[in-house]
Formats: C-alpha cells, structure tokens, sequence
C-alpha cells in the first residue's frame, strides 16, 4: 500500500521523524521497544515506509545512533578548551561518562553491535576530539605511552565505568567511581614530573613525536621512518 503520509511530507522529513520517534521510544523504552512496527505507528506511517529509508531495524538503529551521538560531539567539540592539556581531557572525560549514563539504552545497543561505531561519523569525529586532547598532553612532555595507548586506555576506561554504573539501581552505584577510574588510568598515562622536566627516553620520544609531522623537510618516508624510531623509543 503506497504510504500517502510519507510521499506527501517528503521523503527527509519522514526519515527525520522517523530518527525522533525511534530515539524516543528507545531512550523511554529500552532497545526492545524499537521494533518497526511500533516506530511505525508512532510515526504515523506504514512499517515499509521504514525498510525503503532505512533497508531494515539495524540501519534504523544506525541513523539513531548517529543522531544522537552528533548532538553530543557537536556539544564536545564547542567546548572551549584552556591552556591546560590535562584540564580539557578531564572535562572530555566527564562528558563522556555524563553522555553514557544519560543515554543508558544506546549505551546497551553499542555495546550490542560495537561495529555501530564505527560506522558513524559523529562517533569518528568524537574520537578525533579525544585523540587531539591526547595529542597536546603528549606535546606538553607528559605523556609516558604512546598517544594510541593513552587514547585506547582513556576509551576503555571510560565504557568500562559506565557499564559498571549502569548494570546497578541509580540508588546502589559508586558516585565515586568514574573518578577513581580516571585517577587511575591518568597514573599509568601521565609523567609525574611538571611538564617538559621528565628527562627519560620515552618522554622525550613521546613529545618529539608530536612535532613529526611538521617536519617538512624531511620526505614522507623519513618522517614514517623517524615515527618509527620514536614510537619503539616510547615503548621501552
């Protein structure tokens, strides 16, 4: 049956409304909630309308996903950074644990389908954010892994500290455990020492790595090789 409601409001303004309803039922209702047919019926619109915008439930999910992780990367990348590298990560962190125990049901989904983000371009672009903020302490000299480390531990951390919280009642969870969590992986990340005074081989190779790529004299292979060097240094 040809969906006239669909047809007649255009073809991006039902798949909008469709992305609302969705994230609604789902924010309210659990994942289990979203099924085509009941997102079709809040929608007012027939079930097929959803399969000819979407191709089925997982691309739904995708395009849900995808928007309401751009509202929160959009809200992440506006926030004004300091002078301080260590300052911004924490408040990159707090975002991040806020965003996962706001959005508790998409939290589950992700963890779901992992692949989910990595198919989204608000998530990518979230991780640029984090792998900047990385990149500055690790130019501050106080860093002591490699910015992929750093980064992979922050992210680990982080979704670790949100499904701990979220798999207990709001009144039974740790208020300060996301905290800990970030003492923690900021103990086995950063340099003691204030910035550019750790005098070790790895500090030194982490921070000079920052600046490789702005090394234009050298060809292309020269810096891969260079990035090599200093990426083995950071290791030892």
């Amino acid at each position: 049956m040809l969906d006239t409601r669909a047809e007649g409001t255009g073809r991006g303004e039902t798949r909008s409304t469709l992305v609302r309803v969705a994230a609604r039922l789902l924010r309210e209702r659990g994942a289990a909630a979203v099924t085509t047919r009941a997102v079709a019926e809040a929608a007012g619109v027939q079930a097929p309308t959803i399969y000819r915008l979407f191709g089925d439930k997982d691309g739904l999910l995708d395009a849900v996903a995808e928007h309401v992780f751009a509202a929160y990367v959009a809200d992440k990348a506006l926030a004004v950074e300091t002078s301080d590298p260590i300052a911004d990560l924490r408040a990159g962190w707090d975002t991040q644990i806020g965003f996962g125990l706001a959005n508790p049901a998409l939290f589950v989904v992700l963890l779901a389908d992992p692949a989910r983000l990595t198919r989204s371009p608000a998530a990518a672009a979230g991780l640029e954010v984090l792998r900047a903020r990385v990149h500055q302490i690790a130019a501050a000299g106080r860093l002591r892994v490699t910015e992929r480390r750093a980064v992979e531990l922050i992210r680990a951390a982080g979704t670790g500290a949100v499904l701990t919280l979220l798999s207990a009642p709001p009144e039974d969870r740790d208020p300060g455990l996301a905290d800990a969590m970030y003492d923690a992986v900021l103990r086995s990340i950063l340099t003691d020492a204030p910035a550019l005074a750790d005098r070790t081989p790895a500090a030194a190779a982490i921070a000079f790595r920052t600046v490789v790529p702005d090394l234009t004299l050298l060809t292309d292979t020269e810096r891969a090789l260079l990035s090599e060097w200093l990426d083995r240094a950071a290791r030892t």
